[in-house]
This record gives structure tokens, C-alpha cells and sequence, in this order.
């Protein structure tokens, strides 16, 4: 059964009563992650994305899009990327492959009319390509299938490439600066912005109750937990996502920086007038974040948001993804994604014996409400309730 989206809900009282499709606000970006930051409930988002992943769908499908029109191929045919399907799912309208024109011919904020597979400017076409179907991107994944072994070998030989450029890593680790949140012997929560962390948060919330990990926010997924109601211990990221309620919200700040030094998030740190450390380090934030939990002493490292299998590996769709395999290597047994953890971690009571405990209390008052001294208290107790109810529906 195909999800309801709500923003495509939203957008269907925009149709006009003379002319077909939908009728919406035009978003635009080359940068899909951007571009969400715009996206308002009905618009029509207007992105280049070859090979659409799912986190950039997921992150579409939350902003309640009601179409969305791809320059490129959504799915390329390189892997089985996974994002097309699930718009499609949401039941959102996706049209592929209209090319870069659309850029030129349509501005930020205009009114725009998608039918069927063309976009409308008034009654100008400005874009049309293939309206995707969910036999189509089945077919296209299929096909995308056949090419995975090559995807491997290149993901292989790329991983390769990177040890014996960066053998240091797996031996020494990384220097991490001095800290003030103290991680030895602790468990961290390492938290990104990617695919379902939002779920994956709210499974966690016992294991964070109970355990209490150093919580970690690696860019925007330090707005991601503050927005799930909890305030990060330490945000380690180029800067570019995190939001500056995040940055100045009193975690620690760790900028992540070139190995020569450079760290293009630190004037933006600094202009917020934020105390921060620079950790150069190869790699992509999230596997800096890891490494840095670990050369710290954490005792377990969790982690909500981040990749682990081939296909998202290849949907990051950069060379760098190959530290991940490395990090992984280094960091051992310690790492466990949180889905896992929300799969074995139980609470230390169970339901079942809170039951037993609420049973167990209800018998005494229950046998003490047959002696005359137990009749005496909840007589007491009666009239005080009606005392209170009286107060109650007076008060109104």
C-alpha cells in the first residue's frame, strides 16, 4: 500500500479549475541539500540529481512536496539507487531527464503548472521529460542490477587506493585536540543526518535514558536531535548543514578541517562568536566523528544516520566513502549502528514485570478495602474527590 503524502494532498487544492496538472510555487537548486532548507508544503522542486538517493528523497518527501522535476536521470543505470521508488511511493510526481534549460527559463518563486510530464509557465512549456511510473523505476533497478558488480570492483579498487594513501589511519588513528567532554569509558552516540534518523532516534529512547551516552551531532544531525528534544555534547562537522541554534546551544564544537590545516567552517564558527578546535583529518565528517569517539576511549559507539551497506555507500557517490570501510576497521567491535541496538537492547524491566508489580500492589489494597478501617480510608478518600471535583467544575 503506497504512503499518503501530505504535501501532494496540499497541492491537489491548488489545481486549477481550467487547466489540468498541478498548479505550485517553483523551488530550484542544483544542490538537492539546499534546497531542501527552502522547500515549503506544495511546491514543486525543481533539482540536478543523478542517481536521486534515498536520504535526498526521504528529506523531499518530509518537506511534502508536490512534484519534483530532475534535469537528470534519477536513476542513471550506474547502481540500484534507491530514492526514485520511494517518491513514488509517497505518491509524488517525479520527471526525469528534462535537461539543464529549465534553470534558465524558470526563477525561484514563480508559479508553475506540472502536467503529466511537462512543466507549464503560464501556458509556456519550459520543461518535459519521462513522468516516472513505479513499473518504469522498477525496470530501471532491475537494470541497474546487472551493472552492481562493476559498482563493487570500482568501490574495491577505490578502497585500495585510499589504504595505501592513507595507510596512517588504520595504525595510528587520528590526533584529536584537546577535549572538554570527557567520552573515556563512556558510550557515544554519533548521530547524522541521514536515512530514517528520526526513527532510529525515537527507538533509542530508553537505551539514551538509561545509558546516557555523550551525544554527538555530526552537522546536521545535531539539528536533527535537537529537534528530536535532545541538546548535543559535541557537534563535529565542515559546518555547512548545522544550524546556528545548534552552534550555540553550549556543545562542544569540533571544526573539521584538510589535513593541511584548512577548515572552511571555521569563519562561520568564528562569526557566531563561538569557541571551537580544528581536527584535520582525511575522510567525511561522520567517519571523523567515529574516529574521534574512539581515539577519546568511548567504550561503544552507536551511531543514527550513517552508512553501512554497498548501495549507500555508492548513494554518497564519493570516492571518500572508502574511509568508512577503513574507519570501520580501526574502530572494531566497537561500532554498532542504532538499529541494531534498538533490536537487542530491551529496558531492564520488562513490561511483563511492571504488570506483575501493579497486580502484586493492587492486592493489598484490594483485601484492605474489605476490613472496616479500609472502608473507614476510602470513605475519607470519597468524600475528598468529590471535594476536589466540586473545586474543579466551579473553577469554570
Amino acid at each position: 500500500m503506497k504512503a499518503p503524502n501530505r504535501g501532494f494532498t496540499a497541492a491537489r487544492r491548488a489545481r486549477s479549475p481550467d487547466l489540468g496538472g498541478v498548479q505550485a510555487t517553483a523551488r530550484l537548486d542544483r544542490r538537492t541539500k539546499n534546497l531542501t532548507k527552502r522547500l515549503q508544503p506544495g511546491d514543486i522542486a525543481i533539482i540536478d540529481h543523478a542517481d536521486l538517493d534515498r536520504v535526498s528523497a526521504d528529506a523531499l518527501i518530509r518537506c511534502q512536496v508536490s512534484g519534483v522535476i530532475n534535469v537528470a536521470e534519477s536513476v542513471s543505470g550506474r547502481y540500484p539507487n534507491l530514492g526514485p521508488q520511494l517518491l513514488i511511493d509517497a505518491g509524488i510526481p517525479l520527471v526525469d531527464d528534462v535537461g539543464p534549460d529549465v534553470f534558465d527559463q524558470v526563477k525561484e518563486g514563480q508559479q508553475v503548472r506540472l502536467d503529466g510530464e511537462t512543466l507549464y509557465l503560464a501556458e509556456t512549456v519550459v520543461a518535459k521529460g519521462t513522468r516516472q511510473t513505479a513499473a518504469s523505476v522498477a525496470a530501471d533497478i532491475a537494470a541497474a542490477k546487472e551493472g552492481l558488480a562493476e559498482q563493487l570492483k570500482a568501490f574495491v579498487t577505490n578502497t585500495f587506493e585510499y589504504i595505501n594513501r592513507d595507510s596512517e589511519l588504520l595504525i595510528e588513528g587520528i590526533r584529536i585536540p584537546e577535549l572538554q567532554t570527557r567520552l573515556a569509558d563512556r558510550h557515544a552516540l554519533v548521530v547524522a543526518g541521514g536515512y530514517r534518523y528520526r526513527e532510529d532516534l525515537q527507538a533509542l529512547r530508553s537505551y539514551i535514558r538509561e545509558f546516557k551516552p555523550v551525544i554527538i551531532g555530526v552537522d546536521g544531525g545535531a539539528n536533527a536531535l535537537i529537534e528530536a528534544g535532545y541538546w548535543p555534547d559535541l557537534i563535529v562537522g565542515d559546518m555547512d548543514s548545522v544550524s546556528d541554534t545548534a552552534l550555540k546551544s553550549g556543545a562542544e564544537i569540533v571544526v573539521h578541517a584538510y589535513r593541511n590545516g584548512y577548515a572552511p567552517g571555521l569563519a562561520r564558527v568564528q562569526d557566531l562568536g563561538v569557541e571551537s578546535v580544528t581536527l584535520p583529518a582525511d575522510g567525511t565528517s561522520e567517519d571523523v566523528a567515529v574516529l574521534l569517539a574512539d581515539e577519546a576511549g568511548a567504550s561503544l559507539i552507536v551511531t543514527v544516520g550513517m552508512r553501512f551497506g554497498l548501495v549507500e555507500f555508492l548513494d554518497k557517490g564519493r570516492s571518500g566513502m572508502a574511509s568508512a570501510v577503513l574507519t570501520r576497521i580501526r574502530v572494531g567491535d566497537k561500532i554498532v549502528d542504532a538499529k541494531g541496538v534498538s533490536r537487542l537492547y530491551q529496558s531492564r524491566i520488562s513490561g511483563r514485570s511492571l504488570a506483575l508489580l501493579a497486580v502484586a500492589a493492587l492486592v493489598p489494597i484490594i483485601a484492605l478495602a474489605w476490613t472496616p478501617v479500609g472502608k473507614l480510608y476510602l470513605g475519607y478518600l470519597g468524600l475528598a474527590l468529590r471535594q476536589l471535583w466540586y473545586w474543579l467544575t466551579g473553577s469554570f
